[in-house]
């Protein structure tokens, strides 16, 4: 019997887990850290073997196949001691893919994913089609697999999740942004980050689709080197004669082999400009799908939005809080900035990967008018910002942070927590810090 061994017991792993051992793999799940309660139920309820807070290599070394989580780095020693034996490691994604016929649409990028992800799950839930949200969002991937059949699955992957990825298949392919993220997992080469988000084409044949930004000078240069196979649906704001989706006379317009679809730019929920190419995205994805123009429309007029991407908290004496926690990059942070309307308080900070802020430094000089660090170890960004800002402050915690942003922000202004940087240094996840951020707002 095939001994499959599951490295990390969260959503992933669990669900990886649960659809082994129903496929009659001899199967045992490993956590270095703790495992959450709920997830503990799931592998005793379906009588799968499990340890946390240890790695027994024993019972690991001695594995057909590893199922690793996306967040545990290669540089971890059970890593290195497996890929030394040459243990095949995959993906729970690329497990689960195994195991269905469903059609994939699956989106990357480094920043956009999640809105993109949500709002075409959205577009197919409206449109009535039997439809599972996996990958980083939503259910684990493999768990539906298991117990809950889609015909359709949309997938949001990690360069993370990709890198663990050989012989899926997406049957559409969204690739939206590459800017240099996680270099720390990447030998600080960006290319190897650029070969990572490529992944997501890899496999696909003339039958499928790739949608991406046009105009994306990184994934311009890389798309002269490779050849692609399949039918390619680039969007922009301008329109070339390749250009699938673009706007035109404040008129955003689709067009693809069987359908032409348009609707004014300022009925669309999502606004800014990165929003108008998530938009684009997801209506190219519904739009092959031959989703109804109708049902498209409806669902891009009335999308709700993604919790801790530029969400609007409150108003506090003329002084609007916005949680952008999820903006753990600093072209997320470029987003953000670009789209705040009135002067600004910014919160930056936490673990830094290796960040450039020089992509918003004229952001900040032009929009910013102070500037709050919290993090354990601020020294990156005051290498950076020191001299160029006046009011600069550092703080060690999420309630210090609102309250001097209170007391810098003038009526008018806005205070926007978008860090540019990981939360693990004080908080659980970017999650824990957007939800603490929130609290914090709503005491004041």
């Amino acid at each position: 019997m095939k001994r499959i061994v599951i490295l990390g017991g969260g959503e992933s792993g669990t669900g990886a887990a649960v659809l082994a051992q129903k496929k009659g793999f001899d199967v045992f799940l490993s956590d270095f850290s703790e495992i959450k309660d709920k997830y503990k139920t799931m592998l005793n309820e379906n009588g799968i073997e499990w340890e946390e807070k240890q790695h027994t290599e024993a019972k690991i070394l001695n594995a057909d196949e590893i199922i690793k989580s996306p967040g545990i780095p290669e540089k971890a020693p059970i890593i290195k001691k497996l890929r030394n034996q040459n243990i095949p490691i995959i993906s729970e994604i690329e497990f689960a893919g195994r195991y269905t016929q469903a059609k994939m649409i699956c989106i990357t990028g480094s920043n956009g994913k999640t809105t993109t992800t949500s709002l075409i799950y959205h577009i197919l839930k409206k449109a009535g089609v039997n439809v599972g949200l996996a990958g980083n969002i939503g259910d684990s991937l493999a768990l539906q697999v298991a117990d809950d059949r889609h015909d359709y699955y949309v997938v949001e992957l990690s360069s993370f999740q990709l890198d663990g990825m050989t012989e899926f298949k997406a049957d559409i392919a969204i690739l939206l942004n590459i800017t240099p993220d996680h270099l720390d997992r990447y030998d600080y080469k960006f290319q190897n980050y650029i070969d990572s988000k490529f992944r997501i084409t890899q496999n696909q044949t003339e039958g499928d689709a790739f949608i991406f930004w046009e105009n994306d000078p990184v994934i311009k240069a890389e798309l002269a080197k490779r050849k692609i196979q399949s039918t390619m649906y680039p969007f922009a704001i301008e329109r070339t004669e390749k250009t699938k989706a673009f706007i035109e006379k404040d008129e955003l317009i689709i067009k693809t082999l069987n359908a032409l679809f348009s609707m004014p730019t300022n009925e669309l929920s999502l606004q800014g400009l990165h929003n108008t190419y998530n938009s684009m995205a997801a209506g190219l994805a519904a739009s092959i799908i031959d989703v109804k123009k109708e049902t498209i429309r409806e669902s891009l007029k009335d999308f709700q939005g993604v919790e801790h991407r530029l969400e609007y908290v409150a108003t506090v004496r003329n002084v609007r809080y916005i949680n952008d926690s999820k903006a753990t990059n600093v072209n997320s942070c470029w987003y953000a900035l670009q789209s705040m309307k009135t002067p600004t308080v910014l919160i930056l900070g936490g673990t830094d990967k290796g960040n450039d802020y020089s992509e918003i430094e004229e952001l900040v000089h032009n929009k910013v008018t102070a500037l709050i660090f919290m993090g354990i170890d601020n020294s990156p960004l005051h290498k950076f910002f020191d001299g160029k800002k006046e009011t600069i402050i550092d703080v060690t915690s999420m309630e210090d942070a609102v309250n001097e942003a209170y007391k810098l922000a003038k009526p008018g202004e806005t205070v926007l927590l978008s860090p540019c940087c990981a939360s693990f240094d004080l908080f659980k996840n970017y999650e824990d810090r957007g939800k603490r951020f929130k609290t914090c707002v709503r005491n004041l």
